[in-house]
């Protein structure tokens, strides 16, 4: 159920940027079609607009939200915001019951999974009006099609590798140079490790961000404008070859402790409890395993073929969006309040990184330097790589929601060796391939 309580101000890792995203209802076409029996939050008797307003988050994103509510509200009282706020695994669920119900809620907080799939639903409102001059264009256009603009970014991140510089500065190893690595000297850091520490090099490769850099590197993309895959069987066998390779070396752990690492809560894998050197993670969640490890992470661009950071195609990816309901009954409103939490140094000053460092840029600079250090490394991170990014991902269509648990899936049949990178290639393609229809 909802909640409207405030709670107390705690950190915890953001559950829209894990590492495996649960799996969440997929909307039919059927029970969209129902939006159009209901509406939304209208208005009080005194002339106010009221908003619903859903997201899902961290007890402490729920507090930084509500400031942000009340300081909307003052400077805007004729209009009310309500806040309903549930947790990730819960959210999905709730939020296609009440679109189906015609019960949408007029702002809400939405995921790059799932955002195509509700605006070609005409769940969404579009808000091609709402300022993003301020929004790199790569990420603005992650929430849009042909038709419109879907979602405002908030937050943004970046994969990478979260190098611990505590472990690295105890064996008296150097941390790579990562401007200029390639897969082969990822190896061999995480052999030195292994040679010289009773530490893990490296745990794993995060599916399916590893997946989609390696094809991009190799001049294929994951997903095409369209919706389809943009990669034949034959392009991902040298992924697996690669990864199979790592494991063969000794530069990863057994592969029982790869797939016992991704069950547990951030703050219970390897790399929070000191055990690994590195590990791929989103940029944003260094702050997190900062603080759940007590030690120091400096986050790392992925390696590439060549050895140039140029050719590492690493992207931005929206870590969340504020939407709102085409069938809202203010819609100006809805886009106004918005504005003001993508835009506005007051609710810049109060969201700080909590869904993610800001994706605009003069709200990002006006917060640095309140940041704390771990926050001011990752986004020197982040702008660090702007110039390096490779083209932009296209919006996901429906249908990946489960990929990520697929890609895993076939990477331990490599790993265990029940399958063959080119058996695995082969029928993980597959199953996307169905899943997309």
């Amino acid at each position: 159920m909802p909640q409207t309580t405030r709670p107390s101000r705690r950190r915890a890792p953001r559950p829209g940027t894990g590492r495996f995203l649960k799996a969440a209802a997929v909307l039919s076409t059927a029970a969209l079609a129902l939006t159009a029996c209901g509406g939304d939050a209208a208005g009080g008797d005194d002339g106010t607009a009221t908003l619903r307003f859903v997201w899902w988050g961290s007890d402490a994103r729920h507090q930084a939200t509500q400031e942000m509510i009340d300081v909307f509200e003052e400077q805007n009282p004729d209009i009310d915001i309500v806040p309903e706020f549930v947790d990730w695994s819960g959210y999905w669920d709730r939020l296609a019951t009440q679109t189906a119900a015609g019960d949408a809620p007029d702002v809400m907080q939405m995921d790059l999974m799932y955002i195509r799939e509700y605006a070609e639903n005409g769940v969404l409102l579009d808000l091609s009006d709402v300022d993003m001059s301020q929004i790199p264009e790569d990420l603005r256009q992650s929430g849009q099609t042909e038709e419109g603009t879907w979602g405002i970014p908030h937050g943004l991140t970046a994969l990478s590798i979260a190098a611990n510089k505590d472990l690295f500065a105890e064996a008296g190893i150097e941390l790579p140079d990562d401007a200029t690595w390639t897969w082969e000297d990822l190896k061999a850091k995480a052999l030195e490790f292994e040679e010289k520490t009773d530490h893990y090099g490296l745990t794993s490769l995060t599916a399916t961000m590893t997946l989609e850099l390696w094809l991009r590197q190799h001049g294929q993309q994951f997903l095409t404008e369209d919706g389809q895959l943009g990669w034949e069987p034959e392009d991902a066998v040298s992924y697996f070859e690669m990864y199979k390779d790592l494991a063969d070396s000794g530069a990863l752990p057994e592969t029982s402790v790869i797939a016992e690492d991704q069950l547990p809560s951030l703050d219970q894998t390897l790399t929070a409890k000191n055990q690994t050197a590195m590990a791929p993670w989103w940029s944003t969640q260094l702050t997190a395993i900062s603080g759940a490890s007590g030690s120091e992470f400096v986050p790392l661009r992925l390696p590439s073929v060549t050895g140039s950071a140029e050719d590492a195609e690493l992207w931005y990816k929206t870590s969340m969006f504020f939407s709102a309901s085409s069938k809202t009954e203010h819609p100006e409103e809805a886009k106004k309040f918005i504005d003001f939490l993508v835009n506005s140094k007051e609710a810049a000053e109060l969201a700080m990184t909590e869904r993610g460092m800001l994706a605009n840029q003069e709200a990002r600079d006006h917060i640095y330097p309140m940041l704390s250090d771990q926050e001011k490394i990752v986004a020197d991170y982040i702008t660090a790589i702007e110039p390096e990014l490779g083209d932009p991902v296209p919006i996901p269509p429906q249908g990946i929601s489960d990929f990520q648990n697929l890609n895993f899936r076939y990477d331990l049949e490599v790993l265990f060796g029940r399958q063959t990178p080119e058996e695995a290639a082969k029928n993980m393609h597959a199953e996307m391939k169905s899943a997309l229809g």
